[in-house]
C-alpha cells in the first residue's frame, strides 16, 4: 500500500475497510508520507483481570502512540471520521463552542425504527463489527476518574428520537467516542449508548455464550475458520438491504449542562436519513450512506485546506462550522432539538 501510494502520487488514504486493517493501512500512509482517514479505530483488548471496570488497550490507543511521528512528518491522520464516530464528535466540538458554558455529560445517542423484510434477523451494519462493539467491555468517561469500563449493554435508559421514531431504549456500547471527545472538549461525562432492542441483545449474547463471536481460528474438517467470520458469511451483507429496508435511522450527540446565558440546557445534535430517500436519490441503504457521506465532506475540506493540522486527531479537534454547512450542501441537513433539563 505504501508503494501504491507513492508511485500513484496520492494526497490521502480512505480507510474503509474492516477495523482490523487500520494498523496496517494507517502505518502505510505513514510511511509513504500521506494524510489518512478512516471511520473506526484501532482495536480495543479488555483488560486481563479486571474487563468490567478496567480500560485495556482502549480503541484508537495504537493510533495515538504514533500521534508524534504523524507530528514530525507533517501529515495528518483524521480518526473516527464516519457518522458515529464522526459527525457526532463534530456535533459535540459545536455544542462546545457555540451553545454550552460548561457540559455536564455528553452522550452519543443511535437509534431507529429501520425494519428489513425477509429475515427474521438482519443487521442494518457490519455483524463483525457489529459483535466488536456490544460484546466488548463499554467504556465511560468521568471527571476525576477518567475512563472505566461496564458490563455489556449495562445503564439502560429510554430515550426519545425525533423524525417520528419515537422512544428507544439504549444501552451503553463500546464507541470511538468516548475515547475521542475527552482528549478535546471537557465535560464530565462522555457516554455512547445504542438502541439495540431486546431481540438483537439476545441473538448477540447467544453468539457469545456459544463461542461465535470469537475471531480465533477452530478447526471443522480439513479447514481452520475463525467463528465470526462464520456468522457474517451465513448472515445477509448489510449493504444489499437497502431493497428489503424501510424506516428511518438517527445518530445524534445528546449534551447537558449550562448554557451560554448561564442557564440550564439541554439539546439534542442529529442527523435523520429516510432509507427511501438515500435508495430513491444513490440506490444506497440508510445506514451505509449516513456513514460513508461524511468522510466525503471531511475530504473535501482536507483538500481545501479549511481542516488542516498534524499528527493524530479526532474530528472534534477541528472546526464544525465549515463541516456543518457543507453536509447540508449535500442535501443533507441536520437539526437540533432543544430539551427541557433533566427531562429524560
Amino acid at each position: 500500500m505504501a508503494e501504491l501510494l507513492t508511485s500513484q502520487r496520492c494526497d490521502v488514504l480512505l480507510n474503509a475497510t474492516d477495523p482490523r486493517f487500520v494498523m496496517p493501512l494507517f502505518r502505510a500512509a505513514l510511511a509513504a508520507g500521506k494524510h489518512y482517514l478512516d471511520m473506526a479505530m484501532s482495536l480495543s483488548q479488555p483488560h486481563p483481570v479486571e474487563p468490567y471496570r478496567q480500560t485495556g488497550v482502549k480503541l484508537g490507543d495504537e493510533q495515538f502512540e504514533l500521534a508524534g511521528e504523524w507530528e514530525k512528518r507533517d501529515r495528518l491522520a483524521l480518526a473516527g471520521m464516519g457518522v458515529e464516530p464522526g459527525l457526532s464528535d463534530v456535533f459535540a466540538r459545536y455544542a462546545a463552542d457555540k451553545l454550552f458554558s460548561e457540559i455536564n455529560e455528553i452522550g452519543i445517542r443511535d437509534g431507529a425504527n429501520l425494519v428489513v423484510d425477509g429475515y427474521e434477523f438482519a443487521p442494518t451494519f457490519s455483524i463483525w463489527t457489529t459483535i466488536e462493539e456490544c460484546l466488548n467491555p463499554p467504556v465511560i468517561w468521568e471527571r476525576g476518574t477518567g475512563w472505566h469500563t461496564t458490563p455489556p449493554f449495562s445503564e439502560p435508559e429510554v430515550f426519545y428520537f425525533p423524525a417520528g421514531i419515537g422512544h428507544v431504549e439504549c444501552v451503553n456500547v463500546e464507541h470511538e467516542e468516548v475515547l475521542l471527545i475527552p482528549r478535546w472538549i471537557d465535560a464530565q461525562r462522555v457516554t455512547f449508548k445504542y438502541g439495540l432492542g431486546a431481540e438483537f441483545i439476545d441473538v448477540l449474547q447467544a453468539l457469545h455464550k456459544t463461542g461465535l463471536d470469537s475471531t480465533e481460528p477452530v478447526q471443522v474438517g480439513d479447514a481452520r475458520v475463525s467463528p465470526r467470520d462464520v456468522v457474517a458469511a451465513a448472515l445477509p451483507d448489510p449493504a444489499t438491504l437497502g431493497d428489503r429496508m424501510h424506516g428511518l435511522t438517527c445518530a445524534g450527540t445528546w449534551v447537558t449542562g449550562t448554557g451560554t446565558d448561564g442557564r440550564p440546557r439541554e439539546v439534542y445534535l442529529y442527523h435523520v436519513v429516510d432509507n427511501a430517500w438515500s435508495m430513491a436519490e444513490y440506490g444506497s441503504q440508510a445506514v451505509v450512506w449516513q456513514t460513508a457521506v461524511n468522510p466525503v465532506v471531511a475530504l473535501e475540506l482536507m483538500d481545501a485546506g479549511t481542516w488542516s493540522g498534524a499528527g493524530v486527531l479526532g474530528p472534534e479537534a477541528l472546526p464544525p462550522d465549515p463541516f456543518l454547512d457543507l453536509l447540508t450542501d449535500y442535501g443533507s441537513p441536520w437539526a437540533m432539538e432543544e430539551r427541557a433539563p433533566a427531562s429524560r
